[in-house]
């Protein structure tokens, strides 16, 4: 909304403030995405092939000792916790941008081939150049991402801007491209990525904590650009037009809004593999309690994906016990029925 009080000038109108009452349901509904967070992490901590009481963990925290239950927890479920913690953020926050970028409800990284792009990438590092280690590959899978991403906004792009409809069919053609592309360069060698079949699943499992040092800045990096565009996302829902005349730096938005999809998507995907359906799921659950605010969006994407994906990881180890099912097929048969539902809305259209 704008207000022009001379010719030739114009100046932009305060958002009127949402009602106390709804002010309050947003915060209640944050302080419950924490303590809901809060509550699966230690879940997450605490089962596993062999249930460990609170006590235990406590200790393998704040008092170690050599016992084979505190090294089950300081060496394996603790930085498996924290891992899921990382990629769901990255994961939720990067589907909240890319839908509030393309203004389409189906966008996510996995259904517009963001993390085709990625994971091609990584195995063109790994089984062709001998990439073996997270630092080499990692800019190969941000890389990828860019030029998924990228093709998929031109792909989509119409005279009266985005086509939500024709970049779900770019992303699902690039997605069935290069996932065929990497799995022939995976039959080509198939010793090279032994190692990397749960990777390839979407997998959380068997990471310690030297693996998400090197991509925590970009993760951080990327937050901050996104919290940075939320409030011009909000007037670029309106149409570009308007957005412009409100003082929206439309092309400067868009890059910051890429440049952070890319380090969240490739920063996933490199530690964790292709995860998909999170950042599908998430904004929707988010707008339920926020509305269209994407700063509102944002925050409770924050907090809600990392709970799916550790919520996930706990199924996954419970439904195959002792064995575990790898979180990237337990969060498909999870998202697989919101798609189709979120497809037969009337609304399904776009943002």
């Amino acid at each position: 909304m704008t207000l022009t009080d001379a010719p030739g000038a114009t100046v932009l109108a305060e958002e009127p403030s949402p009602p106390v009452s709804y002010r309050r349901r947003r915060v209640a509904g944050l302080v419950a995405a924490v303590v809901a967070l809060i509550v699966l992490a230690v879940l997450s901590i605490m089962i596993g092939s062999k249930a460990i009481p609170l006590p235990v963990i406590w200790d393998a925290l704040f008092d170690p000792s050599p016992n084979a239950d505190q090294f089950a927890i300081r060496d394996l479920r603790v930085p498996r916790t924290i891992i899921g913690l990382a990629v769901g953020m990255a994961l939720g926050v990067c589907g909240a941008l890319i839908q509030a970028l393309t203004r389409n409800p189906l966008a996510d990284p996995g259904i517009l081939g963001v993390h085709a792009g990625s994971s091609f990438a990584v195995t063109v590092a790994v089984g062709l150049l001998g990439v073996s280690t997270m630092q080499g590959y990692m800019w190969f899978a941000f890389a990828g991402a860019l030029v998924v991403t990228v093709m998929v906004l031109l792909l989509g792009a119409t005279r009266r801007g985005q086509s939500p409809v024709l970049m779900v069919l770019a992303g699902v053609c690039i997605s069935a491209v290069l996932g065929g592309a990497r799995d022939g360069l995976q039959l080509t060698n198939p010793a090279a990525f032994d190692q990397m079949r749960s990777w390839s699943a979407g997998s959380i499992v068997s990471r310690d904590l030297d693996i998400i040092w090197p991509v925590l800045p970009f993760f951080v990096t990327a937050l901050f650009l996104a919290f940075i565009v939320s409030g011009a996302l909000n007037a670029m829902a309106l149409g570009d037009e308007l957005a412009a005349t409100q003082g929206v730096r439309l092309v400067r938005t868009r890059i910051l809004a890429v440049a952070a999809i890319t380090l969240l998507a490739g920063g996933a995907t490199a530690i964790a593999g292709p995860i998909g359906f999170v950042g599908l799921m998430v904004p929707h659950v988010a707008r339920w309690f926020t509305g269209p605010d994407q700063r509102w969006i944002l925050a409770y994407s924050l907090l809600l994906a990392p709970s799916l994906l550790l919520a996930s990881d706990i199924l996954g180890r419970i439904v195959m016990y002792p064995s575990e099912l790898p979180i990237g097929i337990v969060t498909a048969f999870v998202g697989a029925p919101v798609l189709i539902a979120l497809v037969r809305r009337k609304k399904a259209s776009g943002l």
